[in-house]
């Protein structure tokens, strides 16, 4: 069983950027399609964006296509999301996942997008 675990949130202002990192350890990384997904305070998760097992199929969510950009080193079995010029409506709380409705995700890293 795969365990994840997120880091790289902070305070951030307003067109700053962030990288999240997701580090799994019991399986390999790159058996897996992997997931970001966030929560913003009181609302739903959302998936942002997917990623497949080596990397070559790559998909967005409209709401982050343009500033943020995923990616994956499987022999650091490790999943990645560059967050640029961030917003406020950006700031949540980010998990990664084993799949697109945040099945097997980590505890989250907050990301706080505020002047």
């Amino acid at each position: 069983q795969v365990q994840l675990v997120e880091s790289g949130g902070g305070l951030v202002q307003p067109g700053g950027s962030l990288r999240l990192s997701c580090v799994a350890s019991g399986n390999s990384l790159s058996n897996y399609w992997m997931y970001w997904l966030r929560q913003a305070p009181g609302g739903p998760l959302e998936w942002i964006s997917g990623i497949n097992e080596v990397g070559g199929d790559i998909y967005y969510a409209d709401s982050v296509q343009g500033r943020f950009t995923i990616s994956r080193d499987n022999n650091k079995n490790t999943l990645y999301l560059q967050m640029n010029s961030l917003k406020p409506e950006d700031t949540a709380l980010y998990y990664c996942a084993l799949d697109e409705d945040g099945g097997g995700r980590g505890p989250g890293t907050q990301v706080t997008v505020s002047s």
